[in-house]
Protein backbone atom coordinates (compact mmCIF):
# COMPACT_ATOMS: atom_id res chain seq x y z
CA UNK A 1 0.00 0.00 0.00
CA UNK A 2 2.66 2.68 0.88
CA UNK A 3 4.15 1.94 -2.69
CA UNK A 4 1.11 2.72 -4.32
CA UNK A 5 0.96 5.85 -2.18
CA UNK A 6 4.52 6.63 -3.79
CA UNK A 7 2.68 6.36 -7.69
CA UNK A 8 2.86 9.59 -9.26
CA UNK A 9 -0.69 11.36 -9.89
CA UNK A 10 -1.45 13.28 -13.01
CA UNK A 11 -0.94 16.90 -13.44
CA UNK A 12 -3.45 18.53 -15.87
CA UNK A 13 -1.48 21.64 -14.77
CA UNK A 14 1.64 20.19 -16.23
CA UNK A 15 0.17 18.71 -19.26
CA UNK A 16 -1.25 22.56 -20.36
CA UNK A 17 2.18 24.09 -19.79
CA UNK A 18 4.02 21.36 -21.67
CA UNK A 19 1.02 21.82 -24.64
CA UNK A 20 1.12 25.71 -24.49
CA UNK A 21 4.87 24.93 -24.23
CA UNK A 22 4.63 22.73 -27.67
CA UNK A 23 2.54 25.35 -29.48
CA UNK A 24 4.67 27.53 -29.25
CA UNK A 25 7.53 25.34 -30.71
CA UNK A 26 5.23 25.47 -33.53
CA UNK A 27 4.89 28.93 -33.57
CA UNK A 28 8.68 29.63 -33.76
CA UNK A 29 9.07 27.04 -36.26
CA UNK A 30 6.88 28.94 -38.51
CA UNK A 31 8.44 31.81 -38.16
CA UNK A 32 11.54 30.68 -38.39
CA UNK A 33 10.03 29.72 -41.99
CA UNK A 34 9.10 32.88 -42.76
CA UNK A 35 12.85 34.44 -41.67
CA UNK A 36 14.68 32.14 -44.13
CA UNK A 37 11.96 32.35 -46.65
CA UNK A 38 12.54 36.13 -47.13
CA UNK A 39 16.10 35.81 -46.51
CA UNK A 40 16.05 37.31 -42.99
CA UNK A 41 18.10 35.45 -40.85
CA UNK A 42 21.57 36.80 -41.31
CA UNK A 43 20.26 40.25 -40.78
CA UNK A 44 21.33 40.16 -36.93
CA UNK A 45 25.03 39.45 -36.56
CA UNK A 46 25.75 39.61 -32.97
CA UNK A 47 24.19 36.78 -30.29
CA UNK A 48 22.94 39.08 -27.38
CA UNK A 49 20.71 36.89 -25.09
CA UNK A 50 19.57 39.55 -22.45
CA UNK A 51 20.17 42.80 -24.39
CA UNK A 52 19.21 41.78 -27.46
CA UNK A 53 16.04 41.73 -26.76
CA UNK A 54 15.43 44.90 -27.73
CA UNK A 55 15.51 46.25 -31.17
CA UNK A 56 17.32 49.20 -32.42
CA UNK A 57 15.82 52.41 -30.52
CA UNK A 58 17.03 55.03 -32.92
CA UNK A 59 18.37 56.22 -36.28
CA UNK A 60 22.37 55.52 -34.74
CA UNK A 61 21.40 52.13 -33.69
CA UNK A 62 20.04 51.21 -36.81
CA UNK A 63 22.40 52.50 -38.62
CA UNK A 64 24.72 50.52 -36.50
CA UNK A 65 22.99 47.63 -37.08
CA UNK A 66 23.13 48.09 -40.59
CA UNK A 67 26.74 48.56 -40.68
CA UNK A 68 27.22 44.98 -38.97
CA UNK A 69 25.18 43.45 -42.11
CA UNK A 70 27.26 45.11 -44.35
CA UNK A 71 30.15 43.46 -43.59
CA UNK A 72 28.51 39.68 -44.31
CA UNK A 73 28.34 38.42 -47.48
CA UNK A 74 25.29 37.95 -48.26
CA UNK A 75 25.11 41.81 -48.55
CA UNK A 76 28.01 42.24 -50.88
CA UNK A 77 27.37 39.45 -52.82
CA UNK A 78 23.13 39.51 -53.12
CA UNK A 79 21.63 42.47 -51.55
CA UNK A 80 24.53 45.39 -52.32
CA UNK A 81 21.24 47.27 -53.87
CA UNK A 82 19.22 47.76 -49.90
CA UNK A 83 18.89 50.93 -48.17
CA UNK A 84 18.19 51.05 -44.66
CA UNK A 85 14.39 50.70 -44.97
CA UNK A 86 15.01 47.28 -46.52
CA UNK A 87 16.95 46.35 -44.24
CA UNK A 88 14.85 46.85 -41.31
CA UNK A 89 12.05 44.68 -43.22
CA UNK A 90 14.44 41.42 -42.85
CA UNK A 91 15.54 42.64 -38.96
CA UNK A 92 12.18 42.88 -37.38
CA UNK A 93 11.50 39.10 -38.74
CA UNK A 94 14.74 37.68 -37.72
CA UNK A 95 14.12 39.83 -34.52
CA UNK A 96 10.42 38.24 -33.80
CA UNK A 97 12.29 35.14 -34.27
CA UNK A 98 14.68 35.62 -31.70
CA UNK A 99 12.22 37.71 -29.17
CA UNK A 100 9.87 34.47 -29.46
CA UNK A 101 12.67 32.16 -28.84
CA UNK A 102 13.55 34.19 -25.44
CA UNK A 103 9.69 33.45 -24.66
CA UNK A 104 9.98 29.65 -25.70
CA UNK A 105 13.00 29.59 -23.08
CA UNK A 106 10.62 31.61 -20.27
CA UNK A 107 7.99 29.24 -20.46
CA UNK A 108 9.94 26.15 -20.20
CA UNK A 109 12.08 27.66 -16.91
CA UNK A 110 9.70 29.63 -15.07
CA UNK A 111 7.21 26.79 -15.65
CA UNK A 112 9.19 24.09 -14.32
CA UNK A 113 10.87 26.14 -11.25
CA UNK A 114 7.37 27.12 -10.47
CA UNK A 115 5.37 23.57 -10.81
CA UNK A 116 8.60 22.31 -9.57
CA UNK A 117 8.29 24.74 -6.10
CA UNK A 118 4.44 24.34 -5.86
CA UNK A 119 5.07 20.55 -5.97
CA UNK A 120 2.44 20.30 -8.91
CA UNK A 121 4.62 17.87 -11.19
CA UNK A 122 4.54 14.11 -11.07
CA UNK A 123 7.94 12.30 -9.38
CA UNK A 124 7.92 10.49 -12.13
CA UNK A 125 8.00 13.08 -14.72
CA UNK A 126 10.95 15.76 -12.88
CA UNK A 127 13.54 14.75 -14.94
CA UNK A 128 11.78 15.08 -17.88
CA UNK A 129 10.90 17.98 -17.54
CA UNK A 130 14.42 19.47 -16.92
CA UNK A 131 15.77 17.46 -19.51
CA UNK A 132 12.94 19.67 -21.96
CA UNK A 133 14.32 22.97 -19.93
CA UNK A 134 18.11 22.17 -21.34
CA UNK A 135 17.10 21.30 -24.31
CA UNK A 136 15.90 24.44 -24.85
CA UNK A 137 18.52 26.17 -23.49
CA UNK A 138 21.41 23.93 -26.04
CA UNK A 139 18.72 25.06 -28.68
CA UNK A 140 19.84 28.67 -28.43
CA UNK A 141 23.54 27.87 -28.52
CA UNK A 142 22.99 25.78 -31.71
CA UNK A 143 20.51 28.82 -33.44
CA UNK A 144 23.53 31.23 -32.98
CA UNK A 145 26.18 28.46 -34.41
CA UNK A 146 23.97 28.36 -37.37
CA UNK A 147 23.70 31.97 -37.61
CA UNK A 148 27.26 32.10 -37.65
CA UNK A 149 27.85 29.67 -40.68
CA UNK A 150 26.58 32.40 -42.82
CA UNK A 151 28.57 35.49 -41.45
CA UNK A 152 31.91 34.73 -42.89
CA UNK A 153 32.23 32.86 -46.51
CA UNK A 154 28.63 31.94 -47.25
CA UNK A 155 25.66 33.81 -48.24
CA UNK A 156 23.79 31.50 -46.66
CA UNK A 157 23.64 29.45 -43.25
CA UNK A 158 24.58 25.99 -43.75
CA UNK A 159 21.91 23.31 -44.73
CA UNK A 160 23.29 21.10 -42.13
CA UNK A 161 23.05 23.49 -39.60
CA UNK A 162 19.65 24.18 -40.26
CA UNK A 163 18.87 20.63 -40.17
CA UNK A 164 20.30 20.64 -36.58
CA UNK A 165 18.37 23.26 -35.37
CA UNK A 166 15.16 21.98 -36.64
CA UNK A 167 15.83 18.74 -35.64
CA UNK A 168 16.53 20.15 -31.98
CA UNK A 169 13.60 22.12 -32.47
CA UNK A 170 11.13 19.03 -33.27
CA UNK A 171 12.83 16.58 -30.30
CA UNK A 172 11.99 19.93 -27.83
CA UNK A 173 8.35 19.72 -29.26
CA UNK A 174 8.13 15.80 -29.40
CA UNK A 175 9.16 15.63 -26.06
CA UNK A 176 7.19 18.10 -24.78
CA UNK A 177 3.57 16.26 -26.11
CA UNK A 178 5.06 12.85 -25.39
CA UNK A 179 5.35 14.19 -21.53
CA UNK A 180 1.91 16.63 -21.58
CA UNK A 181 0.10 13.72 -22.49
CA UNK A 182 1.77 11.67 -19.60
CA UNK A 183 1.31 14.38 -17.09
CA UNK A 184 -2.43 14.02 -18.09
CA UNK A 185 -3.41 10.54 -18.17
CA UNK A 186 -1.33 10.11 -14.94
CA UNK A 187 -1.28 6.02 -14.78
CA UNK A 188 -4.04 5.25 -16.92
CA UNK A 189 -3.34 2.11 -19.40
CA UNK A 190 -4.20 2.28 -23.14
CA UNK A 191 -5.50 -1.04 -24.45
CA UNK A 192 -6.10 -2.98 -27.48
CA UNK A 193 -2.52 -2.47 -29.30
CA UNK A 194 -0.59 -5.93 -29.51
CA UNK A 195 3.04 -5.53 -29.52
CA UNK A 196 3.69 -6.02 -32.88
CA UNK A 197 2.16 -2.52 -33.54
CA UNK A 198 4.80 -0.74 -31.10
CA UNK A 199 7.82 -1.44 -33.76
CA UNK A 200 5.59 -0.35 -36.75
CA UNK A 201 5.00 2.74 -34.69
CA UNK A 202 7.66 3.72 -33.73
CA UNK A 203 8.89 3.22 -37.13
CA UNK A 204 6.42 5.62 -38.80
CA UNK A 205 7.30 8.03 -36.64
CA UNK A 206 11.00 7.90 -37.54
CA UNK A 207 9.87 8.30 -41.16
CA UNK A 208 7.85 11.07 -40.36
CA UNK A 209 10.65 12.73 -38.47
CA UNK A 210 13.31 11.96 -41.44
CA UNK A 211 10.92 13.55 -44.04
CA UNK A 212 10.74 17.28 -41.44
CA UNK A 213 15.01 16.76 -41.59
CA UNK A 214 14.97 16.34 -45.60
CA UNK A 215 12.61 19.40 -45.90
CA UNK A 216 15.02 21.18 -43.51
CA UNK A 217 17.99 20.52 -45.95
CA UNK A 218 15.62 21.16 -49.08
CA UNK A 219 15.19 24.92 -47.40
CA UNK A 220 18.74 25.18 -46.25
CA UNK A 221 19.83 24.56 -50.15
CA UNK A 222 16.82 26.34 -51.96
CA UNK A 223 16.19 22.82 -53.65
CA UNK A 224 12.62 23.90 -53.92
CA UNK A 225 13.61 26.16 -56.54
CA UNK A 226 15.20 23.88 -58.77
CA UNK A 227 13.01 21.00 -60.65
CA UNK A 228 9.46 22.48 -60.42
CA UNK A 229 7.56 19.96 -62.46
CA UNK A 230 5.82 16.82 -60.84
CA UNK A 231 5.95 14.08 -60.64
CA UNK A 232 8.89 13.78 -62.61
CA UNK A 233 12.35 16.05 -62.49
CA UNK A 234 12.75 17.51 -65.04
CA UNK A 235 11.37 14.97 -66.89
CA UNK A 236 14.09 12.60 -65.22
CA UNK A 237 13.12 10.04 -62.47
CA UNK A 238 16.09 10.60 -60.89
CA UNK A 239 18.32 13.89 -61.36
CA UNK A 240 21.86 14.74 -62.33
CA UNK A 241 24.02 14.84 -59.23
CA UNK A 242 27.69 15.89 -59.16
CA UNK A 243 29.46 13.67 -57.17
CA UNK A 244 32.56 15.29 -57.60
CA UNK A 245 32.96 16.39 -53.78
CA UNK A 246 32.31 13.36 -52.38
CA UNK A 247 29.43 10.84 -51.60
CA UNK A 248 28.42 13.28 -47.87
CA UNK A 249 28.77 16.49 -49.34
CA UNK A 250 26.36 15.74 -52.55
CA UNK A 251 23.32 13.99 -50.08
CA UNK A 252 23.66 17.48 -47.65
CA UNK A 253 23.94 20.07 -50.52
CA UNK A 254 23.14 19.13 -54.38
CA UNK A 255 19.72 20.51 -54.77
CA UNK A 256 18.66 17.52 -56.95
CA UNK A 257 19.70 14.48 -54.50
CA UNK A 258 18.24 16.62 -51.58
CA UNK A 259 15.29 17.25 -53.31
CA UNK A 260 14.62 13.48 -54.58
CA UNK A 261 15.21 12.06 -51.46
CA UNK A 262 12.80 14.59 -49.74
CA UNK A 263 10.68 13.36 -52.56
CA UNK A 264 11.03 9.34 -52.28
CA UNK A 265 10.66 9.63 -48.53
CA UNK A 266 7.15 11.38 -49.24
CA UNK A 267 5.75 8.37 -51.31
CA UNK A 268 7.21 5.97 -48.55
CA UNK A 269 5.37 8.37 -45.77
CA UNK A 270 2.48 8.17 -47.89
CA UNK A 271 1.92 4.60 -48.22
CA UNK A 272 3.49 3.36 -44.99
CA UNK A 273 0.65 6.17 -43.15
CA UNK A 274 -2.36 4.62 -45.67
CA UNK A 275 -1.45 0.85 -44.67
CA UNK A 276 -1.09 1.48 -41.12
CA UNK A 277 -4.28 3.09 -40.83
CA UNK A 278 -6.23 1.28 -42.77
CA UNK A 279 -4.95 -1.62 -40.98
CA UNK A 280 -5.01 -0.93 -37.96
CA UNK A 281 -8.97 -0.29 -38.96
CA UNK A 282 -9.43 -3.56 -39.73
CA UNK A 283 -7.67 -5.42 -37.03
CA UNK A 284 -7.47 -3.32 -33.99
CA UNK A 285 -10.66 -2.65 -31.74
CA UNK A 286 -10.22 0.92 -30.15
CA UNK A 287 -11.55 3.64 -31.41
CA UNK A 288 -9.08 6.30 -30.41
CA UNK A 289 -5.98 4.48 -32.09
CA UNK A 290 -8.48 4.33 -35.42
CA UNK A 291 -9.31 7.67 -35.03
CA UNK A 292 -5.87 8.77 -34.92
CA UNK A 293 -3.90 6.89 -37.36
CA UNK A 294 -6.79 7.82 -39.92
CA UNK A 295 -6.18 11.53 -38.96
CA UNK A 296 -2.59 10.73 -38.93
CA UNK A 297 -2.90 9.20 -42.76
CA UNK A 298 -5.10 12.19 -43.99
CA UNK A 299 -3.05 14.80 -42.31
CA UNK A 300 0.17 12.99 -44.44
CA UNK A 301 -1.68 13.17 -47.88
CA UNK A 302 -3.04 17.07 -47.14
CA UNK A 303 1.00 17.91 -46.31
CA UNK A 304 1.88 15.81 -49.83
CA UNK A 305 -0.64 18.26 -51.23
CA UNK A 306 1.02 21.22 -50.46
CA UNK A 307 4.33 19.71 -50.90
CA UNK A 308 3.61 19.37 -54.57
CA UNK A 309 1.76 22.66 -54.28
CA UNK A 310 4.88 24.72 -53.10
CA UNK A 311 6.94 23.22 -55.54
CA UNK A 312 5.19 23.88 -58.86
CA UNK A 313 4.68 27.41 -57.46
CA UNK A 314 8.37 27.59 -57.20
CA UNK A 315 7.97 28.00 -53.37
CA UNK A 316 5.06 30.72 -52.78
CA UNK A 317 5.49 32.06 -49.38
CA UNK A 318 1.82 31.30 -48.28
CA UNK A 319 2.30 27.96 -49.60
CA UNK A 320 5.51 26.79 -48.30
CA UNK A 321 4.69 28.46 -44.72
CA UNK A 322 1.66 26.09 -44.89
CA UNK A 323 3.75 23.11 -45.91
CA UNK A 324 5.91 23.80 -42.65
CA UNK A 325 3.03 24.05 -40.43
CA UNK A 326 1.62 21.31 -41.39
CA UNK A 327 4.30 18.85 -41.42
CA UNK A 328 4.57 19.57 -37.68
CA UNK A 329 1.36 19.14 -37.11
CA UNK A 330 1.41 15.45 -38.82
CA UNK A 331 5.06 15.16 -36.12
CA UNK A 332 2.72 16.24 -33.34
CA UNK A 333 0.13 13.39 -34.17
CA UNK A 334 2.76 11.06 -35.36
CA UNK A 335 3.80 11.17 -31.55
CA UNK A 336 0.53 11.50 -30.16
CA UNK A 337 0.05 7.76 -31.83
CA UNK A 338 3.58 6.60 -31.24
CA UNK A 339 2.58 7.44 -27.20
CA UNK A 340 -1.24 5.73 -27.23
CA UNK A 341 -0.07 2.49 -28.49
CA UNK A 342 3.36 2.47 -27.00
CA UNK A 343 1.32 2.91 -23.49
CA UNK A 344 -1.13 0.10 -24.48
CA UNK A 345 -1.08 -2.99 -21.38
CA UNK A 346 1.70 -0.88 -20.18
CA UNK A 347 2.96 -1.62 -16.64
CA UNK A 348 3.84 1.26 -14.49
CA UNK A 349 6.22 1.14 -11.76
Amino acid sequence: MKRMARLPLKSPLVAVWLFVAAFLVLALVCVGGATRLTESGLSITEWKPVTGVLPPMNEADWQAAFEGYQKIPQYRIMNAHMNLEQFKGIYWWEWAHRLLARLLGLVYLVGFIGLLLAKAIPARLIWRCGVLVGLIAVQGFVGWWMVYSGLQYRTEVAPERLMTHLSLALILMCGSVWTGLEALEGQTRGRGAPDGWKAATWLLLLVVFAQCMLGALVAGNRAGLVYNDWPLMNGHIFPPVDWAKGVGYSFLHDQGLVQFMHRMNAYLLLIFSTAYALVMARKINDDGLKSLSATLAAATWIQAALGVTTLITVVTLGFALAHQVVAVCVLALAVWLTWSVARADRVFR
